[in-house]
């Protein structure tokens, strides 16, 4: 077949004059043709076996005509008109709405753009914001743990809720519609996260100056009833439920609209800059809310309090309402887009099969036009997707990934944190720098292997082998650590002879007379180098009016010796800093580890769309994200965080109740995430050789010149049809 030569836009469609498909049920319609030429004098063929059923082929080898009147058409400026095969409008608009200027969008770079802006802002505000702010949240509305966890999981219950539904019905429904109105849903939980804060009294902090040095009121009442304010975890469920609701359409829909609007080399590119925004998102999300946490939370009101200082509570909520803006806005486009781009027609005939062939043939029904219309087809369709076992063992191994990939993006600002000695704001922003070259180069680099080498369906889970095997040889760097920062009464005696059996022992000599409570948590470093559990627990009495380095700096501290002159010495709020010779070498293992996680996420997403038929693509991904998080996503920071909290020195004590982890023992720590990520790696890794040896390409064709690949990396269509001709880059 044919297909005219003058079609070389940016997306592929550049005219001068109507273009129009017909059916071909419209026999008997009179095409103004110039003796069966295109517009170009280019011949037309057909070249395909007259069947009843209309395929893609079909419709996209009629010769190009002008629609007689009263077809349905849009014009624009220039006489360019966009008519589906099926008369349908494939202008970029809102109803009648469709001017000119929009058509510059309607490419496939226009929708990657947009769904990048989206997936971006999804990013920033669900793995992003929320973990920077749920301390400060938990601060403010006085929230449990476990609270603050259901409000967390949330996201991931509501996406497997949906995804079923949204998969099937909107994989074979308008997509960008299901895309828009998902992206508009996600923009109003983010304004209804902020909601509380302007519902609220104004936050009142608790002030603990006068209880920091020693001999102050050591008295700090404990809240006896939870707070009214707890029950605003019910709004924050809600929130983050429209979150997982919004962006269910986005991983699934938004993935198989690109991968068809594409030629299907370029396929993983665009996925994967896709991806790669999504990425990017959660850093810019760290950073930023980072940024708004060094502001107080009542904006304008002036407090004497640090936002080093444990009752801190910043302004949390400005980044929810920037990110739901934005999400209503970049909405608006998303829906004026067409059910399917103006020239997709050809890449679907382009498209070669690399589906899993079953034995019993039962993956034909796929194939069906009419198949997956319907709810009655729904049984058949997971049926389907459950006999491939390519498909099965490649949802297995995304779990395992993402396991990794939910362990290490919420507990890993917690293990540069205590490895390093940082504070909390200090490790979420190195963890963010980190992130950003690791996990999105990867990202994008892994499309653009398969890209570059044009790799079919078995070749690229081989490539995902290699990363995750390379990943699994890099994670045995967790078998070194830094030592622990000596503290008094936790690590160390405070005369620094070593802890007996690993028992705390808060109190001294120096500092028996202060009544410190344990309750009252404020490190400091003394002038010794050694940490102490508070100003109150160094002995420390006098605070300095000016600061040093940006901190409080303390006075006659009775338990810190001076280094060179008699007397007591001083202390500087916060962790001591540590000068851990083996830092370089674990952060660029940990690099390591999460470019080559990163690296296989877009191949293996490349193979799960290779493996199935096109009419279940969409299916299949709503299929693996709930496998993905079932398996992984919402067990995987539950089983990283189980283990980390082993390796505890020191808890909280919380009026006689254990809360969160003050210190982690380092050697523990990196111990436990080596067994984590070697038990989850090894798993991966058996998975992605299973799928490996069970795949099942389709037979190549034995007909001369159609077993070899085209320029365009798809293998001839059949030996009577022209080939098609080298098209240019999208």
């Amino acid at each position: 077949m044919a297909m005219p030569q003058n079609l070389t836009g940016k997306n592929g469609f550049c005219f001068t004059q109507t273009l129009g498909f017909s059916h071909p049920s419209e026999a008997g319609r009179t095409f103004n043709t110039l003796s069966g030429q295109d517009a170009c004098g280019t011949p037309l063929s057909n070249g395909t076996a007259s069947s009843s059923t209309p395929s893609p082929s079909d419709s996209c080898a009629q010769p190009l005509c002008s629609p007689t009147p009263g077809e349905e058409e849009t014009q624009f400026h220039g006489g360019i008109k966009y008519v589906s095969a099926e008369g349908e409008d494939l202008a970029c608009g809102w109803g009648g709405f469709t001017p000119g200027c929009l058509q510059l969008f309607n490419t496939s770079k226009g929708v990657l753009f947009f769904l990048c802006v989206a997936s971006f802002l999804q990013g920033m505000t669900v793995n992003g914001f929320i973990n920077t702010v749920i301390t400060s949240i938990e601060r403010r509305f006085d929230l449990r743990s476990y609270q603050s966890g259901l409000i967390a999981s949330s996201y991931d219950i509501a996406a497997c809720v949906c995804l079923t539904f949204v998969s099937y019905f909107g994989g074979n429904g308008h997509k960008p519609r299901w895309l828009g109105w998902g992206v508009l849903v996600m923009g109003l939980g983010s304004l209804l996260f902020a909601l509380p804060h302007f519902t609220t009294g104004r936050y009142e902090a608790r002030s603990a100056s006068e209880v920091e040095v020693c001999g102050g009121n050591q008295s700090l009442p404990c809240a006896q009833a939870a707070s009214s304010l707890s029950s605003y975890r019910f709004v924050f469920m809600l929130g983050q439920f429209l979150h997982g609701m919004g962006a269910t359409p986005l991983y699934t829909l938004g993935v198989t609209y690109l991968d068809e609007n594409v030629k299907t080399n370029y396929s993983p590119v665009y996925i994967a800059v896709f991806y790669t925004a999504a990425i990017l998102g959660p850093a810019a999300g760290y950073l930023v809310g980072g940024m708004f946490l060094n502001i107080y939370t009542e904006i304008g009101r002036e407090i004497d309090m640090a936002p080093e200082n444990t009752l801190w509570v910043g302004a949390w909520w400005i980044g929810f309402l920037g990110a739901g803006a934005a999400s209503l806005l970049i909405s608006i486009p998303i829906l004026g887009y067409p059910q399917r781009l103006p020239g997709s027609q050809r890449y679907i005939v382009m498209r070669v099969s690399e589906a899993h062939q079953l034995k019993d043939g039962s993956h034909k029904k796929a194939s069906d036009p009419d198949f997956g219309k319907t709810v009655k087809d729904l049984p058949r369709s997971v049926l389907l997707l459950l006999k491939n076992p390519t498909f099965i063992f490649l949802c297995l191994a995304g779990a395992t990934e993402a396991t990794l990939i939910a362990g290490m993006s919420t507990f890993g600002p917690k293990f540069l944190e205590s490895q390093f000695s940082l504070s909390a704001s200090e490790a979420a922003t190195f963890f963010g720098y980190l992130v950003v070259p690791a996990g999105g180069g990867g990202t994008f680099l892994g499309g653009f292997l398969v890209n570059k080498f044009k790799l079919r369906c078995s070749g690229i889970i081989k490539l995902c082998l290699l990363c995750t095997v390379s990943s699994l040889l890099a994670i045995f760097i967790f078998f070194i650590h830094c030592p622990n920062m000596p503290m008094a009464g936790v690590t160390q005696m405070y005369g620094g002879s070593a802890l007996p059996g690993g028992h705390l022992n808060l109190t001294a000599a120096c500092n028996a007379e202060c009544g410190c409570l344990q309750e009252t948590y404020s490190p400091v470093c003394g002038s010794d180098d050694i940490m102490y559990y508070s100003p109150c627990h160094a002995g420390c009495k006098k605070v300095s009016e000016t600061l040093r380095n940006g901190k409080k700096v303390y006075h006659e501290c009775s338990c810190v010796e001076r280094t060179l002159l008699p007397g007591p010495g001083d202390a500087e709020a916060g962790k001591c800093s540590s000068s851990c010779a083996k830092r370089p070498l674990l952060l660029f293992f940990m690099f390591v580890v999460i470019l080559f996680t990163f690296l296989s996420s877009i191949p293996a997403l490349t193979a799960t769309l290779r493996c199935v038929s096109d009419r279940q693509r969409s299916f299949a991904l709503g299929i693996q994200w709930i496998v993905v998080r079932t398996l992984g996503g919402i067990p995987g920071p539950i089983a990283f965080g189980s283990m980390i909290d082993k390796s505890c020195l020191l808890w909280q004590d919380q009026c006689g109740e254990q809360g969160s982890c003050y210190i982690y023992q380092n050697s523990a720590m990196s111990r436990y995430t080596l067994i984590a990520g070697l038990v989850y790696k090894v798993l991966g890794t058996t998975f992605f050789i299973v799928a490996c040896l069970l795949y099942k390409p389709p037979p190549t064709e034995s007909a001369p010149g159609s077993s070899d690949t085209s320029e365009n990396g798809t293998s001839e269509l059949q030996e009577d049809k022209p080939s098609l001709p080298a098209e240019e880059d999208i």
